[in-house]
């Protein structure tokens, strides 16, 4: 996650205006693939349409079973003659033209109620991972000509990009041309039944444009529809399937001044939740595992004996007098004492005169 103090705004002629803006809290939320992937997946079924097959499929002819007796199966046949038809096994679901085995049905259950507070994890969690130049790199996005990520661009060069051409040449100015040209390479033609169902061509996903309503305008949105790939958002409703398309962490997007300034105003407002912290400083556990503080205390001080997986030999402190005396320094006087010894006799060993009156006391 992105964790700088500042971000700098970029012009309409791709450098820097020198003015900066403090970078909101939302990007310092922690990073969770787990939970983006189940709530995307919850709120992506909530679009589906309901489908099934007719009632009638398979289920429209006269067909009645011969009985036993003529030495065929009972499955119900085309009545008639003097056709292929006649007599072919009807209305099973093994058979040629018959019904599906359990029909589809309109009442199944297509929508996913996903909780509130998860929903905004998952949209902090996003927000958050658009701020991490590899995490959008891992994605398929073209960034290496973005001067900063996240890329944050004065509002009044959003404002005049009214018209497809103006608004082109703004995405390419502040460098996300390159992945622009991307999406629009990768447009194909469906494979299957969806050429037929007004989704005939299918193309990857190019940068969001994230405006403000208020200070922006609705219109930021119209230089912005007609070119390929690229999608637009208002600030206060950020949308987790733009955000990780397909579940899928590191979108890029494009934000205007105006809407990076809104953003802590608008999780401030969100009654009952707070943005999420981390549970641990450094996530990367494996660089804490193999860190020489760990390890040393794992393996023990150096030259202990070890074995030939590279274990520490651990050894019995009641047979190992080095052993005993390190776990217990007072060992070797307990024994010089005596104490605890047993005589042959059964009959414990005098305490020295030391130790009587140390017990008197």
């Amino acid at each position: 996650m992105a964790s700088r103090p500042t971000v700098t705004i970029i012009g309409a002629d791709g450098k820097a205006t020198g003015a900066t803006e403090v970078l909101p809290k939302v990007f310092g939320a922690p990073i969770r693939p787990d939970i983006v992937k189940h709530v995307h997946t919850g709120m992506a079924k909530n679009k589906r349409q309901p489908y099934s097959v007719s009632e009638k499929a398979g289920h429209q002819t006269s067909a009645e079973s011969w009985g036993t007796g003529r030495a065929v199966a009972r499955i119900p046949r085309v009545s008639g003659g003097g056709t292929h038809r006649a007599g072919q096994a009807a209305f099973g679901n093994m058979c040629r033209s018959g019904r599906m085995f359990a029909p589809t049905k309109i009442w199944r259950k297509w929508h996913v109620k996903v909780n509130q507070g998860q929903k905004r994890f998952a949209t902090a969690s996003a927000v958050a991972a658009s701020g991490v130049a590899p995490l959008l790199m891992a994605r398929g996005h073209q960034v290496a000509t973005v001067p900063e990520v996240p890329l944050v661009v004065d509002s009044a060069a959003f404002s005049a990009a009214e018209k497809t051409a103006a608004a082109l040449a703004l995405l390419r100015a502040v460098g996300a041309g390159s992945d622009v040209d991307k999406a629009k390479a990768t447009k194909k033609l469906r494979a299957g039944k969806g050429k037929l169902r007004g989704r005939r061509h299918r193309q990857r996903r190019g940068p969001l444009v994230v405006y403000s309503v208020e200070a922006d305008g609705k219109n930021v949105a119209r230089g912005f529809r007609n070119i390929p790939g690229v999608e637009t958002c208002p600030v206060d409703a950020l949308n987790l399937l733009q955000l990780a398309p397909g579940g899928h962490l590191g979108r890029f997007v494009v934000w205007t001044s105006s809407a990076i300034k809104e953003l802590d105003t608008i999780y401030d407002s969100k009654s009952g939740f707070n943005l999420p912290s981390n549970v641990v400083s450094q996530a990367d556990l494996t660089r804490i595992i193999n860190s020489s503080e760990i390890q040393s205390v794992l393996n023990g001080p150096k030259g202990e004996a070890r074995t030939k997986r590279g274990h520490v030999q651990k050894k019995n402190p009641l047979r190992n007098k080095q052993v005993l005396h390190r776990i217990n320094p007072y060992a070797a006087a307990y024994k010089k004492a005596g104490l605890g010894s047993v005589k042959e006799t059964g009959k414990p060993v005098k305490l020295p005169e030391a130790f009587r009156d140390l017990l008197k006391e």
